[in-house]
């Protein structure tokens, strides 16, 4: 005997099969016994299905996402633009005092090291970029 217990916050389960099923409801939960009858074809068909509450959030939330623009503004980028020429002060780089350019940085705030630089010189193991923190370069003019 299979028994089966679901639980979804976002959407209910929809269960059909050719077997026959005995349910059991409790107050903490739901439980589901199929009995195999001798019918070789037999399957279990599980689809998934929206609530019927669902349409009425996702259209509150469209609402909220046309005003977003407006009320939300994007916040300033982090650190150097691409391409921008940069001095490394990181004293155990390779590179440390040299000049490089800024290939990406990443956005995210929690970055350690958001910043990547690329050099005209390689170092010992034949690499030529390297991540640095917003406080190990300085912008050359």
């Amino acid at each position: 005997m299979a028994t089966s217990s679901m639980a979804s916050a976002a959407s209910g389960f929809v269960l059909t099969s050719s077997l026959s099923s005995t349910t059991i409801t409790t107050s903490s939960r739901s439980s589901i016994y199929f009995r195999i009858r001798t019918n070789n074809n037999s399957r279990l068909v599980v689809r998934a299905a929206d609530e019927a509450a669902t349409p009425a959030p996702a259209a509150a939330a469209a609402t909220k996402e046309a005003e977003a623009p407006d009320a939300v503004k994007k916040p300033p980028p982090i650190g150097p633009k691409r391409g921008t020429k940069v001095k490394i002060l990181r004293k155990e780089s390779y590179w440390y005092n040299g000049i490089g350019s800024v290939v990406a940085v990443d956005q995210d705030p929690k970055t350690r090291y958001p910043v990547v630089v690329r050099f005209t010189k390689v170092n010992y193991a034949n690499v030529s970029t390297n991540n640095y923190a917003l406080d190990e370069i300085t912008e050359v003019k």
